[in-house]
């Protein structure tokens, strides 16, 4: 398959920012007109996406465009979250004979009728738009579907806090009793002693399971108990985690590592789904994923999108991720699909 990414980016969401982003893909791709197109737009272009998409489609020569809006949009040229931006993946009309479904959705949550049996994977994003046939759908949701097989990869970025534990006493959402302890107690004697004194929650989940969402931490409480996102099944193991950059980074490096170093399999295209809470804002000077994917898969084209969660199939069915980064790996019908 053939296939190129292109970013532009401006001072205002113009249509032509969407149609200069189409127009560098196909050039990167070596084609004149596409087969397919996926366009994410920044969020600035939430209100006026029928004309970027017109001109895209004019541009691309083609109506097979899906996408959406998001908080920030990259390729593996660059990214941009602090102006308006238009990223574009292009490919030609392949001959693949299967096809992989993607999920993009601008609601701010994961819709009930995609915890389904249908595996899933893609980007939520909210108070945007989501487009496909290049046409804007009405509830903000888009589905479309990419010749061959995508790869997942899903990097959470957690680093587990001591031994796990069971929980003596909570009541709904509120966790307030852990070996004895209040649940802030037994909190802080698991942190790092830098940060016991003020333990940061937008850093701090619940750990439930190795494949499974961790549970956020919503407040502190005065009588020393916690208050969940969701309340901990009773009797479940669980984990403090703490999102770190120094692990995130280790545990995104050693994904691409396994598949990189592969002789046998070959990649033509990829695409990331992140976190705004991650990227440039959680790293502090650059978004490190983006540097360790252009690292191991050099020259490879990259579309991807910040957003406030991540869709990914584990084995009990489609979730939402937070703070986490997903990257889909296209290969081929000539390559055998790994176990």
């Amino acid at each position: 398959m053939i296939a190129g990414s292109g970013l532009a980016s401006g001072s205002q969401a113009s249509a032509a920012l969407a149609a200069e982003a189409v127009h560098r893909a196909l050039a990167r791709a070596g084609l004149q007109r596409a087969g397919q197109v996926i366009l994410l737009l920044s969020r600035e272009f939430a209100r006026q996406a029928d004309e970027a998409l017109r001109l895209a489609a004019r541009t691309a020569g083609t109506l097979q465009i899906a996408g959406c809006t998001a908080s920030g949009v990259f390729t593996e040229e660059g990214w941009q979250i602090d102006r308006p931006a238009a990223a574009a993946l292009v490919m030609d009309a392949g001959r693949e004979t299967t096809r992989t479904g993607l999920s993009l959705s601008a609601q701010g949550r994961l819709a009930y009728d995609w915890l389904d049996e249908t595996p899933r994977h893609g980007l939520v994003d909210s108070d945007g738009a989501a487009w496909q046939m290049s046409r804007l759908s009405r509830d903000a949701r888009a589905l479309c579907q990419l010749p061959g097989r995508l790869r997942p990869l899903l990097a959470r970025g957690l680093r587990p806090l001591g031994q796990s534990f069971a929980v003596d006493a909570n009541e709904g959402h509120e966790l307030r009793e852990i070996d004895g302890m209040s649940a802030l107690e037994h909190l802080r004697r698991q942190l790092p002693g830098v940060l016991r004194e003020r333990p940061p929650l937008h850093r701090l989940c619940l750990l439930a399971e190795a494949e499974q969402p961790g549970i956020p931490i919503l407040s502190i409480n005065a009588d020393g108990s916690l208050t969940l996102a969701e309340p901990p099944s009773p009797g479940q193991p669980l984990n403090w985690a703490l999102r770190q950059p120094l692990e995130a980074e280790r545990e995104m490096r050693e994904q691409l590592a396994r598949l990189a170093v592969d002789p046998t399999w070959q990649a033509d295209f990829a695409l990331m789904f992140s976190c705004i809470g991650r990227g440039p804002l959680f790293y502090g000077d650059d978004d490190r994923d983006l540097l360790a994917f252009r690292e191991h898969f050099p020259g490879l084209p990259l579309l991807g999108a910040y957003g406030i969660g991540q869709i990914a199939h584990t084995r009990t069915g489609n979730r939402m991720f937070h703070n986490a980064v997903l990257t889909l790996i296209h290969e081929n019908d000539h390559v055998q699909p790994h176990p």
